[in-house]
């Protein structure tokens, strides 16, 4: 089973300039700050944010970040920015640092949202943790018109913390913005692995739990049709960007 953690996303190689922003080694600041990285030049009105999951160096995290925006460009002419942060340790420290990166996320959102400039957040695996979170600290701080939608591609969260009495059902509910999970039964790393190793079902394999306890503006959409691992959702050749495309309005 710890097979599945081998396979390999699509193999783009990102630019020189592709835009990032990027928290790797400020988590100890005080308070953490996120910086930018890459060739800085959006001006755009409306962009996407793309935060990575686990096991994510810099370098993979900016190829993942190019490869969703190669993807999406097909169905969306929005730019594609990428969140990169401490991802690449071992699993348990990985979840203090999905955790650790809510709030400097969630201070960089607010202010981006105060230009009136909106805002796709798409978190893929461990990164909808750091989604989750920072939608918590955007409830928290009064931002909750900071997002234009909300995207989970394969969620490492517990499937039923989005529920309404969850740890994120709340902040799901405040939020101003849809909140949609794509989810695959193919996606052997959270059917298996994540089952394993954090005792619980993942958001990303079947959606929530109860979906009477669902928070209001949430939605599941099943992407098993379309999703063959977990490496696949935001594949251009193979993934269900047609379908987050329908989510980013």
């Amino acid at each position: 089973m710890l097979s599945e953690l081998d396979g390999e996303h699509a193999d783009y190689t990102a630019p020189d300039d592709q835009p990032m922003l990027t928290t790797r080694g400020r988590l100890d600041d005080e308070p953490p700050t996120v910086d930018r990285d890459g060739g800085w030049n959006v001006d755009a009105d409306e962009i996407v944010l793309f935060v990575h999951g686990f096991d994510t160096d810099p370098q993979a995290a900016r190829d993942q970040t190019y490869t969703l925006d190669v993807g999406l460009s097909e169905y969306r002419d929005l730019p594609v920015v990428g969140y990169s942060w401490d991802a690449d340790v071992e699993w348990e420290p990985a979840k203090a640092n999905a955790d650790a990166n809510a709030a400097p996320l969630a201070d960089w959102l607010g202010e981006w949202a105060d230009d009136g400039r909106p805002i796709h957040l798409v978190g893929y695996s461990l990164g909808a943790r750091v989604v989750g979170e920072t939608l918590r600290e955007l409830r928290a701080d009064g931002h909750t018109d900071a997002l234009a939608s909300v995207s989970l591609l394969g969620g490492a969260i517990p499937a039923d913390s989005i529920e309404r009495d969850g740890r994120y059902g709340e902040a799901i509910n405040a939020v101003d913005a849809p909140v949609t999970n794509f989810h695959s039964g193919h996606d052997r790393v959270l059917g298996w692995v994540y089952r394993l190793s954090d005792r619980t079902t993942a958001v990303g394999s079947d959606g929530i739990a109860d979906p009477a306890a669902a928070p209001d503006g949430y939605r599941d959409v099943d992407v098993t049709d379309l999703v063959a691992d977990h490496y696949s959702y935001f594949d251009p050749e193979e993934g269900c960007l047609s379908r987050v495309a329908d989510n980013i309005d």
